[in-house]
This record gives structure tokens, sequence and C-alpha cells, in this order.
């Protein structure tokens, strides 16, 4: 694996593989259920990744939504590719819900509803809170 999906705690955060991406579970969840979906690839560029991991991003996108449906039932979806910090290709997925949602006595307040995403403002898990959400979330994955 690339070193942004090793800096994102895989294996300990992932939640499903695919052939040319993975799912990991973002350490500081700035709302509930926010996920990594990164490129296995060593590219740095959205566009040097292979045709077939284009295309795998259909059904890739369409197990987050459901699950991230099923589980957090968020008003919309953003999937941000910054790559500033973390060069290889991938996405931060933020649910975007309006007010707050609960999970395991921890409230997780969306601070940037209705606009962008405050990502400073994450909740940090720690080892068995992810531990615990992966157990909820990956069998929802697939």
């Amino acid at each position: 694996m690339n070193e942004t999906i090793e800096k994102f705690g895989y294996p300990g955060t992932l939640l499903a593989e695919f052939e040319h991406w993975v799912i990991l579970l973002r350490p500081a969840q700035p709302t509930l259920g926010s996920l990594v979906l990164a490129a296995k690839s060593d590219a740095t560029e959205f566009s040097a990744l292979p045709a077939e991991a284009h295309a795998e991003l259909a059904t890739v996108t369409k197990a987050i939504e459901s699950a991230l449906r099923a589980f957090v039932d968020y008003a919309k979806i953003n999937y941000l590719m910054l790559m500033m910090v973390d060069p290889n290709v991938h996405f931060h997925v933020i649910p975007r819900y309006e007010g707050s949602r609960e999970w395991n006595d921890v409230e997780f307040v969306d601070v940037g509803w209705p606009k962008l995403p405050d990502l400073g403002h994450a909740v940090a898990l720690d080892a068995s809170q992810i531990d615990a959400l992966k157990e909820k979330l990956a069998p929802l994955l697939g």
C-alpha cells in the first residue's frame, strides 16, 4: 500500500478493499461516518490512474453511499480530493447533515453545515472507537 493509505491507519482502519481502491475509516471524524477513499496506486495525479480505477469508482461510490445512507442518513455527501499533505490519490468522504448525530455516547456535529465541511473540527477516535465503528460500517460496505 502507498504512504497515504498507511498514514490513514491502514490496515487498522480498513473497511473494504477493491481491486484499485481501499475504503478506510477516517480516524478524525468531522462528521459521523467520515471515510478516506484511496487509490492503491502510487499515482499522485488523478489523471494518472488507469482507466480501470476510474471505472471501478462507480462500484465503490455506490457501496459508500449505500452504507453511509443506512448508517448516518446523510443529507449530502462531499468527496474532497485535497492531496496537499498526503500525495497519493485519495478522497476525504464526508457525509453531511444538519445538526448532529450521536454514536456510542459521542456527539458528532456538522459544524460547517450547510457550507464547507470544517475538517479542523473533528472527533479524534481512539483505537477502541475505531474498532467499534469498523464493526458497524464494514458489513454495510459488503
